[in-house]
């Protein structure tokens, strides 16, 4: 049972909430200018986990508390695998497999990145991964009446090439039992994640249709994770308050379509 303390105090119940893990770019920590550099959130270092490893295992150790079975499905996206471009593959060999607790998924990001059939390719995308989850969370809102909830983590150096469908995604997906945490890892710009946000506006899909509710927090991994506590503030700062928006609005009155 996945379980969020709503802000009111009481508990809201998101039965088997699944957590999704996206990593991009897998092969660029093995390039020579990234192996030499200080500084870089996918450096391998044999002897200490690069930034992206301490992403996951620290926020990723957050949501893991609340997941009793803890086994997360654990996506790709930004690859070519075995030659063919792909903004969504598993990291565990099916889309329908899972990683075993945030060990699992850190063991299969390592062996992703070993992987020679696995190789760095644009254009980034989110919106293919965002429509994935949504497809679960809208079968499993049908079939559960809402009593499942789906919470997405992104994690990304901020690059995004498809902005707007990224955008139309996410107002489709807002009607959804889901709720999106896109982490920024290393040092980059992440204005484009912060607008993704949608705090200072409600994000407005190309046709003109406003998101129902905000289903996004980001968060800049950089500025709290010499800080744990700080952190798990962060992650969980607007979770509670989605999923009781969302069962007050979509469970206990229509159905999204």
């Amino acid at each position: 049972m996945f379980m969020v303390g709503a802000y009111s105090g009481s508990l809201v119940n998101a039965i088997a909430g699944l957590f999704f893990v996206l990593f991009e770019r897998f092969k660029q920590c093995f390039t020579p200018s990234l192996l030499n550099h200080p500084d870089t959130a996918l450096d391998m270092n044999p002897h200490a986990p690069n930034e992206y490893i301490r992403a996951m295992q620290a926020v990723g150790g957050v949501l893991e508390d609340y997941d009793s079975d803890k086994q997360f499905p654990a996506l790709g996206y930004g690859a070519l695998v075995h030659g063919t471009p792909s903004h969504c593959f598993s990291l565990a060999g099916a889309l329908d497999q899972s990683c075993h607790g945030i060990a699992g998924i850190v063991q299969a990001y390592q062996g992703t990145i070993a992987n020679p059939a696995v190789k760095l390719h644009g254009p980034t995308y989110f919106a293919p991964v965002i429509r994935h989850v949504a497809g679960l969370a809208r079968e499993k809102h049908f079939h559960r009446q809402g009593k499942e909830y789906f919470v997405l983590m992104i994690l990304t150096d901020g690059i995004i090439t498809d902005m707007g469908a990224t955008i139309d995604a996410i107002v489709e997906a807002s009607p959804l039992p889901m709720s999106i945490i896109i982490v920024g890892v290393g040092g980059a710009d992440f204005s484009a994640m912060e607008r993704l946000d949608g705090d200072d506006a409600r994000l407005t899909s190309s046709s003109g249709v406003a998101a129902a509710r905000d289903i996004v927090q980001f968060v800049p991994f950089r500025e709290f994770q010499r800080t744990p506590g700080i952190l798990a503030k962060e992650v969980l700062h607007e979770l509670p308050e989605q999923v009781v928006e969302y069962t007050m609005k979509f469970v206990q009155g229509a159905h999204p379509h």
